[in-house]
């Protein structure tokens, strides 16, 4: 989301800022906002979305694809404030619960993962894209493991 975009929304009660994250309220639901300032964000904005019927609404929504970017975009930095010890508790449960979102991704989607890896090296460091690739790769040994399981 776009910050003008954003201060057109006065029911979501902002809590915190920087440049490419807000955090708010809207009414008892929490909701992390991902600003376009943020290279990656404003490209799964323009080129991974899509429009879904909500109730009465139509609502923009990121597509499998850009969930998964945006994912494994986050797990490096999640990773570094998941340790040392003592551990951060919420960031090392946000770790597992992005990485079973990915899983679950890829095993019922089954995304182009190489063009999506190729899109994330574009915005992630060199050490930072070989440990998306690497988490990229633990998830795919899993889901093979359960693909061979259950056949």
């Amino acid at each position: 989301m776009a910050l003008p975009s954003l201060a057109k929304l006065p029911e979501i009660k902002i809590s915190s800022q920087d440049a490419y994250f807000a955090r708010g309220q809207f009414g008892e639901l929490q909701i992390d906002i991902l600003l376009t300032k943020n290279p990656l964000f404003a490209k799964v904005e323009k080129d991974y979305t899509t429009t879904k019927q909500f109730m009465d609404r139509q609502i923009r929504c990121a597509t499998v694809e850009g969930l998964i970017l945006l994912k494994l975009f986050a797990l490096p930095s999640l990773y570094r404030q998941a340790c040392p010890e003592p551990c951060r508790r919420g960031s090392f449960e946000r770790v597992g619960i992005y990485e079973n979102d990915i899983a679950t991704l890829i095993n019922t989607f089954n995304p182009d993962m190489e063009s999506l890896l190729e899109e994330l090296n574009k915005y992630l460091n060199e050490t930072d894209m070989t440990e998306a690739r690497s988490i990229f790769a633990d998830i795919e040994a899993r889901i093979q493991r359960f693909r061979k399981a259950n056949k």
